[in-house]
């Protein structure tokens, strides 16, 4: 079923779950508006969204379980005015971005010190911050609209469905409207945000379809370390007391197959989307992208980013184009370990449509 609620509840379930602790406010601190939330309920999954924020996907889990996404509901004032001078607020959880980053501030001149800069920070505001409009809610799908973004052109419209026949399953469906008098040229680019020693697996074919961008520039972190074995690519993660070092990065992946699995506390998020040719993706992304902060003394502020792009496309004024994804939670009880993980996505890949196991090299 779906239901409609403030942010009060959900904050402290989601807040709680992604093992985020906030401080009560100071007394001069004025209280934030409150978050409008709402679930989708199969019996099996529970997923929460909401229209303020960006139209945010805020967490989503099995009955009874922990949210599977990294959120932190108390980042900001989510009744904040959002324009083109916006910060990044952390909210986490999931959103979608317009792709390829570096090009985020080069097509606007609603403020133009990012656009001289060409700013690869902060992220589209009216896209992942702004006030949706709720389009659609009942038991099955719940809907939003988004404004005109004069930063990149793009009205985004969402759909957040349960799958008939699937009860483990969630549908994400966007959609993109260029709202310029002229064409513009975008991907859709789905980013979940989990947390930071989330063992993710995505099936590559052979070396030269990884490709790593550079440690970010601090002498105390070390770049990513990874792993391409039975066609599955999976960044390393060793134990805290075995190596302590903070290691940081991105990897951009073309993958064989199309999906990811993420494994985390007990639960594996599968994300399946349409496969592209690598020529369909921006130069400067790869369809799969993994961004890791695995700080080891403090795995709890740690942070993994599962994304995916579309197919980068140019849009004449009122063209729309459309992406999807299908996310589906099954429990786990095995060992955290690599190849313990790679023989469940082995049993399960028939039945759940996972190709490219096996094709590595």
């Amino acid at each position: 079923m779906s239901t409609t609620r403030t942010a009060s509840l959900a904050l402290a379930i989601a807040t709680a779950s992604a093992g985020v602790q906030s401080a009560p406010p100071a007394a001069s601190a004025p209280t934030p508006a409150p978050i409008p939330t709402h679930t989708l309920d199969s019996g099996a999954v529970q997923a929460t969204v909401t229209e303020a924020i960006g139209g945010r996907l805020l967490s989503f889990a099995l009955a009874g379980q922990p949210n599977f996404l990294k959120v932190d509901l108390a980042a900001g004032d989510p009744a904040a005015r959002v324009d083109a001078d916006a910060p990044n607020v952390g909210w986490m959880g999931h959103e979608i971005w317009a792709g390829p980053q570096k090009q985020w501030w080069t097509h606007q001149d609603v403020n133009p010190a990012r656009a001289a800069a060409h700013a690869p920070w902060p992220p589209d505001p009216y896209l992942s911050l702004a006030r949706y409009t709720l389009a659609h809610a009942d038991a099955a799908s719940i809907a939003f609209t988004g404004p005109a973004s004069p930063v990149n052109g793009l009205q985004l419209d969402k759909r957040f469905s349960l799958v008939p026949g699937k009860p483990n399953s969630l549908q994400l469906d966007v959609g993109a409207v260029n709202r310029r008098e002229r064409q513009v040229a975008w991907d859709l680019w789905f980013n979940t945000r989990a947390h930071g020693d989330t063992r993710v697996y995505v099936p590559v074919a052979s070396r030269a379809d990884v490709r790593q961008q550079a440690v970010e520039p601090k002498p105390d972190w070390v770049p990513l370390t990874w792993t391409l074995a039975d066609g599955l690519f999976s960044i390393d993660m060793p134990a805290p007391e075995a190596d302590r070092r903070h290691r940081n990065g991105k990897m951009l992946l073309q993958p064989s197959s199309g999906w990811m699995a993420g494994f985390h506390a007990g639960q594996v998020l599968l994300i399946q989307f349409a496969l592209q040719p690598r020529a369909a993706i921006h130069p400067d992304q790869g369809q799969v992208e993994l961004y890791n902060d695995y700080p080891a003394d403090d795995l709890g502020k740690g942070l993994l980013e599962m994304e995916v792009h579309a197919p980068y496309r140019q849009l004449a004024p009122g063209a729309r184009m459309a992406a999807a994804e299908t996310w589906t939670l099954l429990p786990y009880d095995g060992p955290d370990t690599r190849a313990a993980h790679v023989a469940f996505l082995r049993a399960h890949a028939r039945a759940l449509g996972l190709g490219g196991i096996g094709a590595g090299r």
